[in-house]
């Protein structure tokens, strides 16, 4: 999964106008591993969302993470690899 997105899309769930149709246990759901951006995956026939190879990580569930000094493993070793870089996240993007 690639760690480039660095601003979250107009239908991210992290944003806090979306706030109503995710709980916060939900959320920390999608945070708690690899959660591919909904609009960079395929959908099967059962309509369910597929990451890819080519699929970007959600940027509102880096910048969720980051603003409470929770990043994953993934993150951490993602960011050693330099394949991650937490300062080039909008921080001023509208997340929870």
């Amino acid at each position: 999964m690639n760690y480039a997105m660095t601003t979250p899309c107009d239908d991210c769930p992290f944003l806090k106008r979306m706030a109503h149709g995710f709980t916060l246990a939900r959320l920390r759901e999608f945070a708690s591993g690899e959660f591919a951006c909904h609009k960079t995956c395929d959908d099967n026939e059962d309509g369910d969302f597929i990451a890819g190879s080519d699929s970007l990580h959600c940027a509102g569930a880096l910048i969720w993470l980051e603003k409470r000094g929770r990043s994953t493993q993934m993150m951490r070793i993602m960011e050693r690899l330099r394949g991650y870089d937490r300062t080039k996240l909008d921080m001023t993007a509208e997340v929870r």
